[in-house]
């Protein structure tokens, strides 16, 4: 029985994904200043929230790793700096796609746009680290504390629009007039993309958990 909901896993994704397709590109509107192109808004915000989570829970098994020394919070911690790092790179990939047609140009040192390739600069070095040092536990805790330095970059990416005005767009936090169609959209993208971040964080955890297994055998 869960070797048949584990092969459905896949099946039911790409079918919220076709299904957030058609909302995307079909049912919501197009926006009315920035046309077609503002519908990368559904793909790069849902990214960014999976970004949020995947590092905060690299953060929290981080944390739980430094007092308890079990190697499952390290798994757990190294599968969260792993897909967290993969979403926030489709957040910088898909931002200056978006940028290019609203704001000229591909990229520009917004606070937002700056403190998000810090973190993505950060966790890359990481999992750097991870590869140079193997499983050895020095590299596990030097690992650990760098995630905990991380973390500290991530409010100061959710609140860089306010802290410092810059021209990035917000989402949360400020009344808008966003039509009911986009609302819905927006919603279905973030479930199918926060889905999709918990079959690769769950794929990820088993495959590093079987590594250790393996080895200690």
């Amino acid at each position: 029985m869960k070797e048949k909901i584990k092969n459905l896993l896949p099946l039911f994704f790409f079918s919220a994904m076709a299904v957030d397709l058609y909302l995307i590109f079909i049912y919501a509107p197009e926006e009315a200043t920035q046309g077609i192109v503002q519908k990368i808004f559904y793909f790069h915000v849902s990214c960014a929230f999976a970004m949020y989570l995947g590092f905060g829970l690299a953060g929290l098994f981080a944390l739980l790793y430094l007092f308890s020394r079990e190697i499952l919070w390290d798994c757990l911690s190294h599968a969260g700096q792993s897909v967290g790092l993969l979403f926030c790179s489709m957040v910088l990939v898909s931002g200056p796609l978006w940028a290019k047609p609203i704001w000229g140009t591909w990229w520009t040192w917004d606070p937002r746009l700056t403190t998000t390739l810090m973190i993505w600069l950060i966790f890359t070095s990481i999992l750097l680290l991870r590869r140079f040092f193997g499983n050895d536990s020095k590299g596990r805790m030097a690992s650990a504390i760098l995630t905990l330095f991380g973390m500290l970059d991530l409010p100061l990416i959710f609140l860089a629009v306010k802290l410092w005005r810059g021209i990035h767009p917000t989402v949360l936090g400020t009344k808008n007039n966003m039509p009911v169609e986009m609302k819905i959209t927006l919603i279905v993208s973030n479930l199918t993309i926060l889905f999709l971040f918990g079959l690769l964080y769950w794929l990820k955890s088993r495959i590093l958990l079987a590594e250790e297994k393996i080895e200690n055998e």
